[in-house]
């Protein structure tokens, strides 16, 4: 099977790897409590040891909330695990009693420790580390344990070292290519942005309103403390850079500010291209819209979605 092939079908077949998975497994405190029942193990599934299993060092979700561990925690030790954990078989030299490494699941596998359980279910899927690492953040970005710029350095890892194209991933993980590229574009952020990000003080959407702001860290401050409205970080954002612009003509006449609805449909359309758009509409009702690309392959995209008539798709 081509490789081109086995990206495409990824997508589809994860929850064949993943197992049907509505069933609980009881947790020890309810094995504890029935005594006589046993555990629902199904197909595919089996029991071990918690310390049996490791944290895979490629999974893109890296925080993990304390709260929201808790909150599983305390679900888990009254259910048990309704999502069997999936895993690989563990390779390396230094491996600490290890057998297991997790591809997704990593959040029920604290969690599961925190718990108290000496044993939780598993799912074994023996997989190299590319298709590893695909079905540790369609897994996430399906059930949305990513924030958006872990979900974003995931993408740029399948970037950079498998080769993927922005078009292949939106097709793999069910995301339009819009959004492949608005997520991407936040590792543009300073480090410190991505952090109200990661600690969720700001969202995606405010994340976005920063990317090409002058000083996006004194603006993420100021939606931070203000508690500002996506909308009004566009309007603050925007501000900022015809303030800029004025500055820079020194005493040229003041170039007229665009009206909000124009504003509002340029960012409509930037959502939806990921490229940025500077629609310029006249008193006589003429005007132009400009589309800026980087490269060949985002003006080819655009030229497939306007032959096609998916612009607003």
């Amino acid at each position: 099977m081509s490789d081109d092939n086995s990206k495409k079908r990824l997508g589809r077949g994860l929850a064949a790897l993943m197992g049907d998975l509505d069933q609980p497994i009881a947790s020890s405190k309810t094995l504890e409590k029935t005594q006589t029942e046993a555990p629902v193990i199904k197909q595919g599934e089996r029991m071990v040891p918690i310390e049996h299993i490791r944290a895979n060092a490629n999974n893109p979700r890296k925080f993990f909330a304390d709260n929201e561990l808790l909150d599983l925690s305390n679900s888990i030790q009254e259910h048990g695990i309704v999502q069997p954990i999936l895993v690989r078989p563990a390779k390396g030299e230094d491996l600490g009693g290890a057998q297991y490494e997790i591809i997704a699941g990593e959040r029920r596998w604290r969690a599961a420790q925190k718990a108290g359980l000496h044993d939780v279910p598993i799912i074994i899927r023996d997989v190299e580390d590319k298709q590893a690492l695909e079905l540790a953040i369609i897994e996430n970005v399906q059930r949305a344990d990513l924030n958006s710029v872990e979900e974003a350095q995931g993408y740029q890892q399948l970037i950079d070292e498998y080769d993927y194209s922005q078009n292949e991933l939106a097709q793999v993980i069910g995301k339009s290519r819009s959004h492949v590229a608005n997520t991407l574009r936040l590792l543009k952020l300073p480090k410190d942005v991505q952090q109200f990000v990661r600690d969720g003080s700001l969202s995606a959407g405010h994340a976005r309103t920063l990317v090409t702001a002058d000083n996006p860290q004194a603006l993420a401050k100021r939606i931070v403390e203000e508690g500002l409205s996506v909308r009004q970080a566009e309007m603050l954002a925007q501000e900022k850079l015809e303030t800029k612009s004025s500055e820079g003509r020194q005493g040229k006449p003041k170039t007229t500010e665009k009206p909000a609805d124009i504003r509002a449909l340029e960012q409509t359309l930037e959502d939806n291209l990921g490229l940025k758009i500077d629609l310029r509409h006249g008193n006589n009702e003429k005007g132009e819209l400009r589309i800026k690309y980087s490269n060949l392959d985002q003006l080819d995209e655009v030229c497939r979605r306007l032959q096609n008539g998916l612009l607003g798709s």
